[in-house]
């Protein structure tokens, strides 16, 4: 049982995946390399359908999970700015913020497809007995450094085209005039670049709980055709 359902996590790991390559009668035991070859096509898959979503309008904007909201040292700002009637900017602000989140996202599946077609039949095995996120937290160790650069200039330049930093200067003009308080001035495309990074994961992560959790129920009918009547 427990090889039938490590299977089940090969064929439809992290979204879902309807077809496995050289799908076999009852009779044929799947080999190393089908066993990695399925694991590669549902990764794909999966990370391709997360990145469309994160890089979707209001992707992150719209999402309440991997919504982007103003840096933590700057939260003294954003209430300062609302108790004096300025919550149209704060929304502006944060909503450009998500875009350039969203725009950055789009450079996610060339990084995410690389990694995923170098895994190993090594890998495999602890990706399909690991934890709840192990193929998540397999392929954010071996693309976040890549994901990291690649966004970076996206946001730059999604920052100046989203008006990220105009929309942001009155804030921190505002709350910099208070008397006493510390002034800030956070990192704007260091935190964006950082925050997408973590929303693509968390949808990554999301997708794999679900189906770790019940992967029977949403794959019975492929699950005849691969395995047959196999126990």
């Amino acid at each position: 049982m427990k090889r039938v359902l490590a299977f089940c996590f090969v064929i439809i790991v992290l979204n879902g995946c309807t077809t496995l390559q050289n799908s076999s009668s009852s009779n044929h035991k799947l080999t190393a390399r089908e066993t990695t070859e399925g694991l590669i096509e549902a990764l794909l898959v999966g990370a391709d359908k997360s990145a469309t979503k994160a890089s979707a309008s209001n992707g992150f904007y719209g999402n309440v999970a991997i919504k982007i909201l103003f840096p933590p040292e700057a939260e003294k700002v954003k209430q300062a700015a609302l108790s004096v009637g300025m919550k149209p900017l704060v929304d502006r602000f944060e909503m450009s913020m998500n875009r350039a989140a969203e725009d950055a996202a789009k450079e996610a599946k060339p990084v995410l497809s690389k990694a995923i077609r170098q895994i190993k039949f090594k890998d495999v095995w602890d990706i399909l007995f690991g934890g709840k996120t192990a193929a998540t937290d397999y392929l954010r160790l071996k693309t976040e450094p890549q994901l990291l650069e690649a966004f970076r200039p996206i946001v730059s330049q999604s920052i100046g085209r989203e008006e990220v930093t105009m929309h942001w200067k009155p804030l921190a003009d505002t709350y910099n005039m208070i008397p006493f308080v510390q002034k800030v001035n956070p990192d704007l495309e260091a935190y964006v670049t950082a925050k997408t990074v973590d929303g693509l994961f968390k949808l990554i992560a999301e997708e794999e709980r679900k189906i770790r959790e019940n992967p029977i129920a949403r794959i019975s009918e492929i699950l005849k055709k691969v395995f047959g009547t196999k126990k």
